[in-house]
Parts: structure tokens; C-alpha cells; sequence
């Protein structure tokens, strides 16, 4: 292992960019610095029920264009409104709802504080982008950056100024039905992307009225949900939250982002709602985070449910002792936190710390300047809806699509032929809209028969075989795939008999993925996998193409299925872009960013594990007491990394060269085929002997490149302490001397190697 370098927690900070950590002399008081003259004016004139107004969010409750509530709960909601004890709403949309509520919290309340307006804008508003997972595909950040810049315009005409994502909870179980709103199952994937979100979400000026506040959620471990069950316990040992859990988060911070949210999992016994360790000590301490944190919609209430709190006041007690600024949709901060101060169990100061950081935000976004900057009817007629925003979409659904294998050229389609595109999601026009698309308009997509039959020379054949068995709305959990009626399979078979060549369109529908959307199976729901089987007994040469919100159990079709193409849910612009996709205008370039498993019984599955005492990759299979299942391989079907191309790439001249901060891993990417293309060129690496185990494998770089037919180029990736260090299970940086494994490729399963010897006396500091 050679000589070892340990740095605590706060010294290294500098080390990776974490900013400089608050001197923290009561981790329950930590208070956020003094930023704006007019905030802290404004915090002098405000009473203890205004301060805590402020932490107060509603959802929208009554229909503003009609009359005022006069009784019940909505009547209470209206009347905390115009008194000044509200801050924030969320799902009140629209420009004439937003100007009409703001104009109550203006000039109707004592100080007419104006209010943030937050909505869940996940991959798009109404224009809907490819979901997070598939974008992610496309590791490209540039593009993820423009997604959501684009999805922030739009909502910001339409009079918002907050969105509830990016969502970057890393999540290695594809059971769990919320991996369609991440980035998949790596840290440094996921934290790029992360990063990108934000930087899209928020511009450069966050008071810019086509910009919205970001929000990193869900801090933490939520992805970790035991059995991948939504709302489930998750139990992290340290290591893991530090390496794994907590890097998309911190790299949010370092991004700039405004927001953050809690979420409804207990992490290690403690809901993270009110974990005074993961917000108060290392978010707001160690890493410096000046912004505010919002609960998850009435996580605060749910920490009865966990056994933490027995009533509401003593929920509201823990909650803002953890750090969490403002409380959605549980009404307990307005309804106890003043008794709470008035008993001396809250310090004055923590109230006016969570006032400050929720001001703070507003005179980020220019709210004080003008309070109905983001309410201007003109934009919003011209940009909801755009050209510029469709485009945008198709580009990014054309980018986000993985073509998993594709024997024998099945695809591009190159000649004149007859083809028949059969399946329940041929001509489905609200699937592919995904799930979280709360602001999207129902049956808006293009379908795949839409945009394949503006190709002419094809002789085009669309048949379902099944059916889907609902017209599901949003938040409608009984969605499915025809499980009983068979009658459109014979048509089918029928077809598949005359034609060349079958595309089948086949998957979960959009609404199958998604929050409370866990599954115990992975396969193709309802009678597809029997639609499948019975057209490739009459006809083998199928192209697959699967819509899913998470990697799905693919193993019969990969055995038997020459061309299979991922194809997620991809928005508003789905059928244009897989079309394109399909008749060789667009040469796919994604790859995943999770893996794919041969059977839901290895679920947890990722590529970045660790070896036992009896590796899983045993030198003699013959033995038997090594870590394996007897029934099926340890290895993914598809790794993560992988992803195919119409052309072929070739690496070589990889090279590892020493200088003064680290190394120098380079390598020569070569364009092999007839088709110009797209490679995403991977770096990783191994601690092959540490003071904590490390990982087989662990990316630390990679690099998207456009490569003409016959091109080549030299992709270099630096090597620092940053990438080759680690943390223990208490949070310290570890750098170590010893060998490392560098490892260069096309996806994680397919690199070359150079092993490295690590000494300290041999680097310059």
C-alpha cells in the first residue's frame, strides 16, 4: 500500500473544490452569512410570525380566477396568505394565476414580501424533453445544460421562478421506479451531470426572468431504498455516502445551485428530514452552503410515521434543529414553531438564519425589485410551445437513444422494403411523454407512426398486437400493458409472415416509471414478451425498440434478437427523433448510464462493486465456493459505458505518463467504419490495494468526440489526487501511494489497461 496520506474532512475541502467550511461552534445555530443590506433591513421590520410566514409553503389551493375560500382548511390557507404567513406556493401556474396570487402577497400583506412559485419542472414544462435517465444517456453535458435551460424558459414564462430538480440521487437498483428522474448508478457521471443541471436550470444571473432556481434533491440516500421500494428505509455505511451518495450533491453546491430538498427516507435510523448531520454539519458546515432547505411535500408530518417525532411540534422542533428552512405542505412550522421559540426549544436565531437564506433567494431572483418580473402575458404566448423549444427537444431525444447491439445492420434502414412496426406503443401518443410531466398536455407526442411514415419509399405496415388497457393521467397508479386479450397478436403474426423486415415498438408505458412506480419484475409488462415470441417464430429479422423508464431485463431478446435499440421515454419529439434514428439520419451515440441486468434477481446491480475474498470473477468457474449466483452469470447483460454505433471505433496507443500533480492518460481514438460518429471516450481506474477496498472499476473522466469515417484523434484525461483519492467511513481523504489500474475504453467492459505505481516522493506538490 506504500505511504498513505489522510486528510480530515475540513482540510480537504480545498483539496476538492468544497469551499471554505464554517467554523461551527453549535452545529444547531450555524448561521448563514449577511449578504444583502435591504434582506437584513427587512428582517429588523418583520415579527416572529412573519419570519416563520416565510418557511411556510402551500400548495395551491383554490381556483384564483374564482372567488376567495370562505371556510374550511383552503379558507385558513387564504387568510395565512394575505396576513404574510406564507413564502412560497407551489403548482400555482400559469401567468394569470401567478400575477393574482403575487398581487395578494404584494399589496394586500403588511410588507408585502413577494412569493417564490415552485413547480416540479423535471425534464421540461410543456415542451417536454427526453426523462433525466434517458438524457443522461447522451453524456453529453452540454446538451443536458441546454435541455434545461430550455425547460427553464418555458416554465419561467408561464410565471415560475423555482423547479424542484435536478434530481441527482445516485440509485443502483433499476426496481426503484424514481432512477427515471436521475443519472443513473455513477458518482462522477452523475455529479457532471448534476453540475449541468443546474448551471442550465439557473444561467448566469439567476435574477434573468428565463431562468428558475435549482433545487438538488433528495438529500440524501433516498436512491438507496431498501429492495427498491419508494419511501423505503436506506441503511449507508459511511464510505458509501461519502464516495457514492454525496459527490452529485456537493458538485450542485460548487455549481451554484440555489436550493436543496430533504427528502421522506430515513438514512441509518434517522429520517433525513431531520438529520442534523447531513444538513446542518456537512451541508451548511463543512461544504459552506449559503442557500435554503426545503422539506419534501409533508416529510416533516411524515417523521410521526418513522417513529422519530411522536406529534407535529415535536416534527417541527427536530426538523428546523436539522436545518430545514422551509416546511411543504405538513403546516407545521406556522402552526408550532412560535411556541416553540416562545418555550426557549428554538433559538431566535435559527429562525432568523431560515428567513434570511429564503429572502436571500428572492433577492437572487430580482423579486423585490419587481415582484411580477416573471408575469409578462407576451412572453409566455410566444415562447410556451416554440419551435426553438421542439428542436431543442428533438435533438436531445435523438442523442439520449442507446443502440444496444445491432447484429447483421438491422438499422439504419437502407433499402426499399416493406416493414411492419408492431406493438401497444406504435402509435401512442402519451407514454412517451414519461412520467413527471406535470405541465405537459396528455396525448401531445409524436409517435413513432407519425414519424415514420413521412418516409414515402418504405412500404409501411402499423399494428398494436396489444393494446394498452388505460388512458392513464398523471398520478394514476393502475397502469398496464393488455394482460389478457389476444386478439391483435394473430393480426400480427399475419403481418410479420408478408413483410422484410419487423420493427416492434415495445415497453413500460410512460407511467409505469416514476415516483411510488417500484417493481418487482424488470420484464416487458403485460403480453409483449408473448407478442415478441410469437413474430419472431414467423419472422426473426426484427429490430426492437424499447420505451422504459429504467433498465429492463432484456435476456431472451438479446439471445434472440439480431437489433435492439433503448429508447427511454423521449418527450415531445419521440417519433421525429427515433425516426430519424431509424432511417440513418442521426447515428446514434448514447450510452448507459446504468446497467442492465440478465435477471431482476441481481438487483442491486452496478458495475462499480467491490471484490469479495472470493472474487466474482473466479479464475476456474468449475469451483463453486466463489461470490456467484448458480443460476445465472454475475456480469451485466449490458454494462454500464456500453453502447453501439453505426460505425465502429478503435483504441489504441494508450499511453500513462507521470508529471508534476498526477498523470497523463492518453489514448488514440480511431473512426473504423463508413459512417461519421459519436464516441464517448471512458477513463477509469482501480486501487488495486487500499486502506478502505475500493471498486474494480471507478470513472474519473470521460470525453464525448464527433469522429469523421477514417479519423482519428488523441484524447488525453489527467490524473490528480483528486481522481485517485478516496474517503473513509468518517469523511477523511485518503490519498495512497501504491499500484493503480488505469483503464481506457468504449464502456466499462471493454477498456485497455496500464497498471501504475503511485509513489508520493516521486509527485511535486
Amino acid at each position: 500500500m506504500g505511504r498513505i496520506i489522510i486528510l480530515s474532512a475540513l482540510a480537504i475541502a480545498c483539496l476538492i473544490s468544497c469551499g471554505a467550511p464554517k467554523k461551527i461552534e453549535n452545529k444547531n445555530t450555524i448561521t448563514s452569512p449577511v449578504k444583502y443590506k435591504n434582506v437584513e433591513d427587512l428582517l429588523k421590520k418583520m415579527t416572529l410570525d412573519e419570519k416563520i410566514g416565510q418557511m411556510n409553503q402551500y400548495n395551491g389551493f383554490w381556483n384564483v380566477t374564482g372567488p376567495s375560500p370562505k371556510d374550511g382548511d383552503a379558507a385558513k390557507k387564504y387568510e395565512n396568505l394575505r396576513s404574510g404567513l406564507v413564502g412560497s406556493m407551489l403548482n400555482v401556474r400559469g401567468v394569470e394565476q401567478v400575477r393574482k396570487v403575487q398581487e395578494i402577497a404584494v399589496n394586500e400583506t403588511r410588507l408585502g414580501i413577494p412569493l417564490i412559485f415552485g413547480f416540479d419542472v423535471i425534464h421540461g414544462y410543456q415542451t417536454i424533453s427526453p426523462i433525466p435517465l434517458a438524457e443522461s444517456a447522451s453524456w453529453d453535458m452540454e446538451a443536458i445544460k441546454l435541455s434545461a435551460k430550455m425547460a427553464a424558459k418555458e416554465a419561467a414564462a408561464s410565471g415560475l421562478n423555482w423547479t424542484f430538480a435536478p434530481m441527482v440521487d445516485i440509485s443502483r437498483d433499476a426496481r426503484w421506479g424514481r432512477v427515471m428522474e436521475g443519472a443513473g448508478e455513477d458518482p462522477y457521471l452523475g455529479s457532471a451531470i448534476a453540475a449541468a443541471r443546474v448551471k442550465g436550470f439557473q444561467g448566469d444571473d439567476l435574477s434573468d426572468p428565463s431562468t428558475l432556481a435549482a433545487c438538488a434533491k433528495h438529500f440524501a440516500g433516498y436512491g438507496f431504498a431498501e429492495g427498491g421500494r419508494d419511501y423505503n428505509t436506506s441503511v449507508i455505511s459511511g464510505e458509501i455516502l461519502h464516495n457514492v451518495v454525496l459527490p452529485p450533491f456537493k458538485a450542485c453546491v460548487d455549481a451554484g445551485v440555489s436550493t436543496f430538498m430533504n427528502g421522506f427516507n430515513e438514512m441509518n435510523g434517522v429520517p433525513v428530514t431531520g438529520h442534523i448531520k447531513l444538513q446542518r454539519e456537512i451541508l451548511k458546515g463543512l461544504w459552506g452552503y449559503e442557500g435554503m432547505i426545503v422539506s419534501d411535500w409533508g416529510s416533516i408530518g411524515e417523521m410521526k410515521a418513522h417513529g422519530f417525532a411522536a406529534d407535529d411540534k415535536e416534527a417541527g422542533l427536530k426538523a428546523v434543529l436539522a436545518g430545514s428552512d422551509m416546511d411543504m405542505e405538513s403546516y407545521i412550522y406556522v402552526k408550532h414553531l412560535k411556541t416553540l421559540v416562545e418555550e426557549g426549544k428554538v433559538d431566535m436565531a435559527l429562525i432568523d438564519d431560515a428567513a434570511r437564506r429564503i429572502l436571500n433567494l428572492k433577492q437572487e431572483l430580482g423579486l423585490f425589485e419587481d415582484p411580477f418580473k416573471y408575469c409578462d402575458l407576451n412572453r409566455e404566448a410566444q415562447v410556451i410551445g416554440s419551435d426553438e423549444l421542439k428542436m431543442a427537444a428533438r435533438d436531445m431525444a435523438r442523442k439520449s437513444v442507446v443502440l444496444l447491439k445491432n447484429e447483421n445492420a438491422g438499422l439504419p434502414i437502407k433499402d426499399k422494403k416493406s416493414i411492419a412496426v408492431i406493438g401497444p406503443h406504435v402509435s401512442e401518443k402519451n407514454s412517451p411523454l414519461g412520467s413527471w410531466r406535470i405541465a405537459g398536455k396528455d396525448n401531445t407526442a409524436i409517435s413513432v407512426e407519425e414519424g415514420l411514415t413521412k418516409y414515402k419509399d418504405v412500404d409501411w405496415s402499423f399494428l398494436q398486437g396489444v393494446q394498452l388497457t388505460t388512458a392513464p393521467t398523471n398520478f394514476v397508479f393502475e397502469t398496464k400493458i393488455n394482460e389478457d386479450d389476444r386478439t391483435g397478436i394473430d393480426e400480427a403474426v399475419a403481418k410479420a409472415k408478408e413483410v422484410d423486415q419487423v420493427i416492434m415498438v415495445l415497453g413500460e408505458h410512460g407511467f409505469q416509471s416514476g415516483e411510488a412506480r417500484s417493481r418487482t419484475s424488470l420484464d416487458l409488462p403485460g403480453l409483449q414478451q408473448e407478442l415478441l415470441e410469437a413474430v419472431h417464430a414467423v419472422n426473426p429479422n426484427i429490430v426492437l425498440i424499447v420505451m422504459s423508464g429504467r433498465p429492463l431485463d432484456l435476456s431472451w431478446a438479446d439471445e434472440n434478437i439480431p437489433t435492439i435499440v433503448q429508447a427511454w421515454h423521449l418527450g415531445t419529439e419521440s417519433g421525429n427523433a427515433l425516426a430519424e434514428i431509424i432511417m440513418g439520419e442521426y447515428n446514434p451515440s448514447g450510452k448507459l448510464p446504468m446497467s442492465f441486468p440478465r435477471s431482476v434477481g441481481q438487483m442491486p446491480l452496478y458495475y462499480n462493486y467491490k471484490n469479495t475474498g472470493r472474487p466474482s470473477q473466479h479464475p476456474d468457474p468449475n469451483l463453486v465456493f466463489w461470490s456467484h449466483y448458480i443460476d445465472e452469470e454475475n456480469s451485466a447483460l449490458y454494462p454500464f459505458g456500453h453502447g453501439e454505433s453505426y460505425t465502429s471505433f478503435e483504441y489504441s496507443n494508450f499511453t500513462v505518463s507521470q508529471n508534476n500533480t498526477g498523470y497523463l492518460a492518453s489514448v488514440t481514438v480511431s473512426n473504423t467504419g463508413q459512417m461519421d460518429g459519436e464516441e464517448v471516450t471512458q477513463l477509469y481506474i482501480r486501487d488495486l490495494a487500499a486502506s478502505i477496498n475500493r471498486p474494480v472499476q471507478e470513472l474519473k473522466g470521460f470525453e464525448k468526440t464527433m469522429l469523421k469515417s477514417g479519423e482519428s484523434k488523441t484524447i488525453t484525461f489527467s490524473l490528480t489526487d483528486k481522481e485517485l483519492g478516496f474517503y473513509d467511513n468518517e469523511g477523511n481523504y485518503h490519498v495512497e501511494d501504491g499500484e493503480f489500474d488505469i483503464m481506457v475504453g468504449g464502456s466499462s467492459a471493454k477498456v485497455l489497461k496500464k497498471t501504475i505505481e503511485r509513489a508520493t516522493t516521486s509527485l511535486k506538490p
